[in-house]
């Protein structure tokens, strides 16, 4: 009998002991599952701002680096507009009429070689250059630039020559048949073809001119325009360049996400009634936005307005560019400042909610402006 008791206690433990070994309910399970479920929730939101703000920072980073690098492009040309090696071209004849940028034979080029800068209002679409794209945005303003190469064929590092391109050579020889000539054509010689570059260093020998020849480099025309696209259809605005070549011009696009574009130009030598003053200083006397309208002036005809163009010794330059992608949730109801119109009174501005030019509203955008000095023009106008 005491041995069944035994036994019968033993079972009696096991199965106590069994039961005490139970796991959760089912309501701790949900508790736990809905509080997992939360912290998941609140993760999830952590992470999905966390990547939105990384992608805002990314789009703000990328169109300050464009607008920077736009205006950097802009400034460098301008800079070295009208530079032409050694050669002065303060003696060259200024044209009567406001040369077509477009033209690329040799005595075109040499016509427009003293006006180192040239530009189209965008208030003045009748005029626009026919060798730029037909993708031209409308209201943006368009910039000739023109100069020789800061680098000489042969240099270390430079580019060889390019078949047919037109190259610039500026003589600096004392010969009667170059310096000493009365004659400014033999100072220099612009030819798309190099065997005709032939004038010499100043270590040549009066009168048989024997001696080094001068270095050439290639002569550049550049038309900076805005077009609507960077590729067919895309829809991205972006800042392009026509450059003269050797079978005329290319369109090179340079910088995306570029809006607008416009400029005033600082013209020297003039007075406030738009006649020409006594002298020249180095500086700009008065800044338009359209010398070919200055004055009622007449591009097409009016030397007086070709004299305002060769006279430009700096530029003050407006960009507007804007995010690559849009911002969700965003709007854009600003007003932006792009200098003054033509009249020298009226305010150059644009909007997404009143231009006639599209400008969604759901981009993020910033201006830009730089006040650029045309160092070459200036530099000779300077007393």
């Amino acid at each position: 009998m005491p041995i069944i008791n035994h036994a019968l206690k033993r079972a009696t433990i096991g199965v106590n002991t069994q039961t005490h070994q139970g796991g959760y309910t089912i309501i701790e399970l949900m508790i736990a599952v809905t509080l997992g479920l939360l912290l998941l929730a609140g993760l999830t939101t952590v992470f999905v701002q966390n990547n939105q703000s990384s992608n805002e920072i990314e789009r703000a980073n990328q169109q300050a680096e464009n607008g920077r690098y736009a205006m950097q492009l802009l400034t460098y040309d301008l800079s070295n507009a009208g530079y032409l090696v050694e050669f002065n071209p303060t003696a060259l004849t200024t044209p009567t009429a406001k040369p077509d940028p477009c033209l690329t034979a040799v005595s075109d080029l040499k016509s427009a070689l003293p006006l180192s800068i040239q530009g189209y209002d965008s208030d003045n679409a009748a005029s626009t250059p026919t060798c730029i794209s037909s993708d031209l945005r409308l209201g943006t303003d368009i910039l000739v630039v023109r100069r020789a190469s800061n680098c000489a064929v042969g240099d270390t590092g430079c580019d060889a020559v390019v078949s047919g391109a037109p190259y610039f050579q500026a003589s600096t020889c004392g010969s009667a048949t170059e310096l000493s000539s009365s004659n400014i054509a033999n100072y220099y010689a612009l030819d798309t073809n190099t065997a005709n570059l032939t004038l010499h260093k100043k270590d040549c020998n009066p009168p048989t001119v024997t001696g080094t020849v001068a270095p050439y480099h290639q002569y550049l025309t550049h038309i900076y325009f805005i077009a609507n696209n960077d590729k067919t259809g895309d829809g991205i605005p972006t800042l392009k360049r026509a450059e003269l070549g050797s079978s005329g011009f290319t369109i090179v696009p340079l910088v995306e996400g570029i809006e607008n574009l416009q400029i005033e130009y600082g013209i020297d030598g003039i007075n406030t009634d738009g006649t020409v003053a006594a002298t020249k200083t180095g500086s700009p006397a008065m800044f338009t936005a359209d010398p070919d309208s200055l004055h009622s002036c007449n591009a097409a005809s009016s030397p007086t307005c070709t004299f305002y163009w060769r006279n430009t010794v700096a530029t003050k330059i407006y960009l507007l560019a804007r995010n690559l992608t849009t911002t969700a949730g965003y709007s854009d109801n600003k007003t932006y400042y792009l200098g003054l119109k033509a009249d020298g009174t009226t305010a150059n501005t644009v909007s997404s909610s009143s231009d006639a030019v599209a400008y969604p509203s759901a981009y993020k955008r910033h201006v830009y402006t730089s006040v650029v000095r045309l160092n070459n023009v200036a530099g000779r106008n300077t007393p």
